[in-house]
């Protein structure tokens, strides 16, 4: 099993999204994580509900710091994502085991004003483009020797 931290600033939004989504549709071969370099402390909404729409158990996630995945007791990522520009810039933690790293940034749906018809679109839209990217990693079954290439692939795919 790939263990994939996936990393945003707040962890509130994009990265609880793409948690969600590896570990609905990753089976017995990933199990997806999410953290902050400066958590919310707060869930968005919008996000738990595109999870319940997707059929994803919707319990559980909870905005927290990615110190909790760095130190000698945390559990060993096989690799770390980032999906939002910030965090991509941000000195990371030292993490264990020299993880395969990839940014996958997407705008942030959280700072998506107006109706709530708009904002619930703009949680959709990240959903849809997280779940792309997630979905070309589950097909390329990658293994820990070819993680780090394909996440670049991705990335640039993506880009």
């Amino acid at each position: 099993m790939l263990r994939i931290l996936f990393l945003c600033t707040g962890n509130s939004a994009r990265s609880i999204l793409a948690e969600a989504t590896l570990n609905g549709r990753g089976g017995a071969a990933f199990r997806g994580y999410s953290a902050g370099s400066m958590p919310t402390g707060a869930v968005q909404p919008f996000a738990l509900e595109v999870i319940k729409a997707q059929g994803y158990p919707a319990t559980g996630y909870r905005s927290k710091s990615w110190d909790e995945f760095s130190g000698p007791d945390a559990v060993r990522m096989d690799g770390i994502i980032t999906v939002c520009d910030n965090a991509a810039g941000e000195a990371c933690p030292l993490w264990l085991g020299n993880p395969s790293t990839a940014h996958w940034g997407l705008p942030d749906p959280a700072a998506v004003t107006g109706q709530r018809d708009v904002q619930r679109a703009a949680y959709a839209s990240t959903h849809q483009a997280l779940a792309a990217r997630i979905d070309a990693l589950i097909a390329a079954k990658p293994t820990a020797a070819t993680l780090a290439p394909t996440l670049k692939r991705i990335a640039a795919e993506f880009a």
